[in-house]
């Protein structure tokens, strides 16, 4: 056996040697075909003779290797040859050889093992050859006294590793790295099982000697480059970017090549190949630590390289002779190995590839090339070409569109992939038809449940709806039939100043809650002490507000007894105000009362609580579908319209039906317009008709407050000179009744000219809702309209009457007074009560007539009647027209409630008076009758009030209200309760602060107009600054105020010089401004 190891074992060199020309013969045998005489030689009866052999070769080989697998060798001793030592070089350090004791091994006699040794060593083997199995470090350390290092963790960046040693093993080998820097320890897992395989004693390393030679202690180094971590950070880089594109590369589909690369693996050198030193110790084969800081290490290169060329490995080439001798202890696996790269090669084309050996070595020993593991054969392919030195250019070339139908087989791969595509191709088109049908079936149910709950979801409102209508007119029978006891007894009023516009009026007004708050002067209905209000607020209402109305309304006692010092009465028991909780999830929605009290059920149950038991009945503003289910849910009657009829009738248009069948006068004009050809035909129709109207206007039905009204003057039109001569030729009345033949040339005329005019001359009248006359015929076409004339007259008044439509049927009006109107003359901005523009007879006859039509339509509640008078200039007879109709409780009548609070008197609009009673006084005529309150002995006054419900001023929101009052009260603006006239306000928010109301009272209209101009002027001065005057309406009033201040005096002048008839001389006692027509105002 000493011979065996002095000669290099060559029994089992031979062997494996042996086992490779039996294999190589066998590979050229099936190549070949042999003829002799013409006839062909069957060469099976051979090979199997070859494969008799190569397996009793290779089993007389395993039971070589099992006998001696027991046996530890150790390295024979290797003489160091002298070597001049450079000076520029490092001194290498030697151990001490008189240190290491001398330790020879007994003797070990084998004998034949048993089936059970020959089982366990089996077993062991296995076990030897997983260098990450658990159980190997243990079996090494048991069976040869190799201890490896604990690797689980990992350490710092590793500059170099050891080199391993390939050949015999030694025994009670062990590997410490005590000693070693942390560079040094091994880094990662793979690098760890790289070393356990090299330093795993293998089948040909462990043979076995009697008598073994003294050995010496060896030190294996590696040489240190500092290019080694940029090598293995280009390994890194490139194993990321096959991970990205491996599946592509594996189906070979085309692909980019990676474009950056870090470094790429130095071919191997003839100078590195020679560059092992190696020293051997002596004793017990133990590795002594070295200090290794000083000691430079040179760059790892393969040893052993070969390349592939056309996918074919030259048996003969000295670097494969050299790779193949160096490892053919584990020649089988590296064959295995081989084959799967050359094929891979072949499969793809590949010209040139160089193999590392000792990678492949490596992934052979550890198992690594098994591409049955989990990741499969993308991780397979990885793994192969990790082996390779020129692994990015084959890599680049493989991943080349097309590169796998070059190679090996590659016609019959390119008909696979095409089969396969199509196949799929088919069976995806048939699987997508058949799938079809099935999902037309899905979206149809889904469609029909989908309109199944839309239909039962529109069922259930309707029938919700109908049940709510249906109760509210149960119950407004009963409201109707016991309408005389509710009013005369104690009861509840449900204030809900709700606006149920459309949804497109709703987003068109800026501050829409604040515009549903500025009725806050319903609170005055508990004047009455049978009353008490529940007031429902759109907007949240600070401290401030709620505090000064709490005072406003206990001012009652203080009021009727003339003394300001007179305690407050108990009036806040009387009053509730409460905010809907919905406001908070709704606040950008501009939703009306109604629908935000709707989703407010805490709310509705607090009203529920303070009514129970109590007569109760609520009043809306414009009638909603939501105040009927809020009516329903709070099981109270509804005094108001149903919304249907107040839809219908709310209109432009609805409101001249009802004056028509009332027999009221109205403006001559058409409704219901939709199409530009009715309003081109009917306005020059009217035009035709009435030669002495100068302007026309427009209105769109559904606006209110004058937004959607524009105005058209017809002296733009070029044949009006012509026409006005044909209507004075034939005269007025004879025009009136003449024959459609006489008017029809004027017709033509006009109708020709009214587009022009009205494109080029119609101009809005509020242009901050419609900028211009295209966006309010838009508008105008698509709600509906009215054409409607202006008065013909240069004195023009306008009044707004409030009437109660009674649920017993009787008409009562509540208020009336002359308007304010702004500078375009079509915008209402106050009024003053009471009115003193129509003789009262008349004006309650025209509210009578329009009451009951308005109960024969099922109208119930308030509404308000606009009216326009004015002077015919053809035989000077004042003339009323009715211009529009209001169905709910407007400001006017708001404002009305507050001012008879304030006065304590009473609104006659019979007599067109406001009468206040005279101050009660405490008169002590004798002890007995001490304390009782008697009226004093003074007649019944009048006054005169004027009122604004929305003043705008935007600097009012940089004033507090509580600054805002003793700003007031410094300039003398108030309120004198003995006296009972001065200035009150009506404060809508607490929030925007923007916007509020003003009331002066006065014993005369001129002078409770001087103080309402004052007011405004004194306000606008003190909360605005030369450089920022805010938007306003106040110098619209003020410069309005001031012309019928001056037609006041004019006319006071002219009734003093003239006794005319009444109805004449109230007209000429209108305290009013006349509004003129001209064309420089219209332009």
């Amino acid at each position: 056996m000493a011979d065996v190891l002095k000669n290099k074992d060559e029994v089992g060199h031979i062997l494996v040697q042996v086992q490779d020309d039996l294999r190589q013969l066998k590979k050229n045998l099936v190549r070949m075909t042999v003829q002799q005489n013409g006839e062909v030689l069957d060469i099976r009866a051979l090979d199997a003779a070859i494969s008799r052999t190569e397996n009793g070769i290779r089993r007389h080989a395993e039971d070589y290797l099992k006998a001696i697998n027991n046996q530890v060798l150790t390295l024979p001793y290797i003489e160091e040859p002298e070597k001049k030592i450079a000076p520029a070089k490092p001194v290498k350090w030697q151990p001490s050889y008189e240190t290491i004791p001398n330790a020879r091994p007994q003797k070990i006699q084998i004998s034949g093992p048993s089936p059970g040794e020959k089982h366990k060593s089996a077993f062991i083997m296995r076990l030897l050859n997983k260098p990450c199995h658990p159980k190997n470090k243990e079996i090494m350390e048991q069976n040869y006294g190799i201890q490896f290092p604990h690797l689980h963790k990992r350490n710092g960046a590793s500059v170099g590793t050891q080199r391993v040693v390939t050949g015999p093993a030694l025994g009670n080998f062990a590997a410490t790295h005590g000693g070693l820097p942390k560079q040094l320890h091994p880094k990662s897992l793979p690098e760890c099982e790289l070393t356990n395989a090299a330093l795993q004693p293998s089948t040909a390393d462990l043979s076995s000697v009697q008598t073994p030679p003294q050995p010496k202690a060896v030190h294996v180094l590696q040489r240190e480059d500092s290019g080694q971590s940029k090598t293995d950070e280009s390994e890194k880089a490139c194993k990321r970017e096959m991970d990205v594109s491996r599946n592509r590369m594996a189906l070979g589909s085309s692909s980019e090549s990676p474009t950056s690369r870090n470094m790429r693996t130095p071919p191997p050198s003839a100078a590195s190949a020679s560059s092992d030193n190696r020293v051997l110790t002596h004793g017990q084969a133990r590795l002594t630590p070295l200090n290794l800081q000083s000691i430079p290490v040179q760059a790892a290169v393969s040893k052993y390289p070969f390349t592939i060329v056309e996918g074919q490995i030259d048996p003969d080439a000295p670097d494969y002779c050299r790779f193949k001798k160096q490892y053919c202890l584990c020649w089988v696996a590296i064959v295995e190995a081989l084959d799967q790269l050359q094929r891979m090669l072949l499969d793809f084309a590949v010209p040139l590839a160089r193999v590392c050996g000792e990678r492949l070595a490596a992934c052979v020993q550890s198992s690594e090339l098994n591409w049955r593991g989990s990741r499969g054969w993308c991780a397979h392919v990885e793994k192969l070409l990790s082996v390779l030195e020129n692994r990015d250019e084959v890599w680049d070339l493989m991943c080349q569109p097309g590169q796998r139908y070059k190679g090996n087989r590659g016609h019959q791969a390119a008909a696979v992939r095409i089969q396969t595509c199509w196949r799929r191709y088919s069976a995806r088109t048939t699987y997508l038809l058949q799938l079809r049908p099935k999902w037309a079936a899905q979206i149809i149910a889904m469609s029909l449940l989908k309109r199944a709950k839309l239909g039962r979801l529109k069922e259930c409102l309707q029938a919700s709806r109908l049940r709510q209508l249906e109760n509210y007119r149960t119950r407004a029978e009963s409201l109707a039939a016991n309408w005389k006891h509710i009013t005369s007894a104690k009861r509840t009023i449900i204030h809900v100043p709700s606006l149920g516009y459309s949804q497109h009026q709703r987003l068109s007004h800026r501050g829409f809650d604040v515009l549903q708050n500025t009725q806050m002067g319903r609170l005055c209905d508990i004047r009455d002490e049978n009353v008490e209000v529940i007031y429902v607020s759109p907007v949240c209402l600070g401290e401030d507000v709620l505090q000064y109305y709490t005072h406003l309304l206990g001012l009652q006692t203080a009021i009727e007894l003339g003394d300001a010092s007179a305690p407050e009465s108990n009036c806040a028991k009387r009053f509730t105000i409460l905010m809907p909780e919905a406001m908070e999830y709704f606040s950008t929605r501009n939703m009306c009362l109604a629908s935000l009290l709707k989703y407010s059920p805490r709310t509705l149950k607090r009203i529920k609580n303070l009514i129970q038991g109590k007569q109760a009945y609520m009043i809306g503003g414009v009638t909603h579908i939501d105040d009927l289910a809020v009516a329903d849910e709070l099981e109270v009657p509804l005094l108001g319209t149903e919304p249907a009829v107040a839809q219908l009738y709310g209109t432009k248009s609805g409101g001249r039906r009802i004056f028509r069948s009332a027999g009221v006068d109205v403006p001559p004009g058409k409704w219901d317009i939709y199409t530009l050809e009715q309003l081109y035909e009917g306005l020059a129709q009217l035009m035709t008709e009435h030669m002495e109207v100068q302007r026309w206007l427009f209105k769109i039905d559904s606006e209110v407050g004058g937004r959607g009204t524009a105005y058209c003057d017809v002296s733009y039109l070029k044949c009006r000179p012509w026409a006005q001569q044909e209507f004075i030729s034939h005269g007025p009345k004879q025009w009136r009744t003449s024959l459609p033949q006489v008017k029809e040339p004027v017709m033509i005329k006009f109708l020709e000219e009214v587009p022009h005019l009205l494109a080029s001359y119609a101009r809005p009248a509020n242009t901050s809702c419609y900028t211009t006359w295209n966006c309010f015929l838009e508008h105008f076409l698509r709600e509906g309209g009215v054409i409607e004339a202006f008065p013909p007259s240069d004195s023009v008044t306008c009044l707004t009457v409030d009437l109660l439509v009674e649920p017993g049927g009787d008409v009562h009006m509540l208020s009336c007074g002359d308007q304010l109107r702004g500078p375009s003359g079509l915008e209402v901005v106050g009024c003053t009560v009471p009115q003193y523009s129509i003789c009262p007879d008349v004006l309650h006859t025209i509210c009578n007539s329009i009451g009951q039509a308005c109960q024969q339509r099922f109208i119930m509640g308030h509404l308000s009647v606009d009216l326009v008078t004015f002077l015919d200039p053809s035989n000077l007879e004042q003339q009323v027209w009715a211009i529009d109709l209001d169905l709910g409780y407007s400001n006017q009548l708001a404002m009305t409630q507050l001012m008879l609070m304030m006065t304590r008197g009473m609104l006659d609009c019979r007599t067109s008076k406001l009468e206040v009673s005279p101050i009660v006084r405490d008169v002590k005529s004798s002890v007995r009758h001490a304390g009782v309150k008697v009226k004093a002995q003074t007649s019944v006054t009048s006054r005169f009030a004027v009122m604004c419900t929305r003043l705008l001023h935007t600097n009012l929101s940089l004033v507090y209200y509580s600054t805002f009052f003793l700003m007031c009260k410094a300039q003398g603006i108030g309120y004198d309760v003995k006296a009972r006239q001065g200035t009150v306000f009506a404060l809508h928010d607490s929030r925007d602060r923007r916007s509020l109301g003003m009331l002066t009272i006065s014993e005369n209209l001129q002078g409770a107009l001087l103080t309402f101009a004052r007011n405004l002027s004194v306000i606008h001065q003190e909360i605005s600054a030369p450089n920022m005057q805010g938007a306003n309406n106040f110098k619209d009033l003020i410069k309005d105020i001031e012309e019928i201040l001056g037609m006041t005096i004019q006319n006071q002048t002219t009734s003093q010089e003239e006794k005319e008839i009444p109805a004449v001389g109230s007209e000429q006692l209108s305290p009013h401004k006349p509004h003129r027509s001209t064309p420089n105002k219209s332009t």
